[in-house]
């Protein structure tokens, strides 16, 4: 119900609670307090007395049909089997986990949500996003070797991330060790990759990419750190249909290279685009805190830093990264 109201307040034109009611087929007291749950939820809706409700922007629903159209040829023939859209979740890279958990081979498969009720980023921190607003993604594949072989596919993925922005129409959008993605210093996007696997192989890789399409204000004030939105920076409504298409597309062929060739292919272009490169930075690991220069990402995705007597190569998960100055 929430979702096909969603859907019809999507044009961000004003539509009666008769006109809503008799489409849902539902009392228009039953319509007020949908509208009332999704305000609850944050969505801007606005109500007028005589003219009904609209939101205070339309939105792109997101819409299996539509991402693949977007995607056209380069779509696998079964992808549409393997791209799930859900209305909510409590987290999509769960989701997926478990809904992968009895299949034999896994290469790319996805799942999309209008909102999370438990989505993390880095360090366990909560992802914050506004529902039917944001894109939330997981993709689900497995790699024939031990988790020795997906050193630095996180760093990749990030690549991937990082041009399908591009291709949509965000310049200038840079990449934040190991697993962020920014736009003049802000983050515009996070990845979050989790691993499942024994030694000897296979290991299955669940990443979970989140990117701010449109942050409302009340979900801005919960955001701890520097951010920016794709509706800042373009000035105009994200098809989010679109942006999925661009990001699954580029994931598909960065898993693929990674799988024949490794990190190799995506050590330059990661390094050429990344914010710290060269810079002064603070790096924060447990209770100490450390001043170096970064000279640069190895060849396993290890980050090298340059401190006063002797560099230094970090590793994902030891450290948090801050500007010097």
């Amino acid at each position: 119900m929430r979702a096909q109201l969603v859907k019809f307040l999507s044009d961000g034109a004003f539509h009666s609670g008769t006109e809503l009611g008799k489409k849902l087929g539902i009392t228009r007291a039953a319509v007020c307090k949908n509208i009332h749950r999704l305000k609850q939820l944050g969505l801007d809706v606005h109500s007028v007395t005589g003219r009904g409700y609209k939101l205070d922007q339309p939105l792109f629903v997101l819409d299996k049909k539509r991402i693949l159209k977007f995607m056209g040829a380069s779509a696998p023939t079964d992808l549409r089997d393997r791209l799930y859209i859900i209305d909510q979740v409590d987290s999509t890279n769960r989701f997926l986990s478990e809904r992968v958990s009895q299949v034999e081979s896994v290469r790319g498969v996805f799942c999309l949500a209008e909102m999370q009720r438990a989505g993390r980023g880095r360090r366990g921190r909560a992802w914050v996003a506004t529902p039917y607003s944001n894109l939330m993604l997981s993709m689900a594949w497995e790699f024939p070797g031990g988790p020795g072989m997906v050193t630095g596919l996180s760093l990749a993925a990030g690549v991937a991330v990082r041009r399908a922005l591009e291709e949509y129409g965000v310049s200038d959008a840079m990449l934040k060790w190991p697993n962020d993605v920014l736009w003049n210093g802000r983050k515009l996007a996070g990845l979050l990759v989790e691993v499942q696997g024994e030694a000897a192989g296979p290991t299955r890789v669940i990443l979970g990419v989140g990117v701010n399409a449109r942050i409302n204000r009340n979900d801005a004030g919960r955001i701890d750190q520097p951010w920016v939105d794709m509706r800042d920076i373009l000035g105009k409504t994200i098809d989010r249909n679109r942006l999925a298409a661009l990001v699954i597309r580029h994931l598909l062929s960065t898993f693929q290279t990674f799988s024949e060739k490794g990190f190799a292919p995506f050590r330059k272009p990661w390094q050429s685009h990344h914010y710290y490169q060269g810079r002064r930075v603070r790096l924060i690991q447990g209770d100490g805190e450390y001043t170096g220069t970064v000279e640069g990402i190895n060849d396993d995705g290890g980050l090298m830093i340059r401190h006063a007597k002797a560099r230094k190569v970090y590793h994902s998960g030891e450290i948090s990264l801050r500007s010097a100055g």
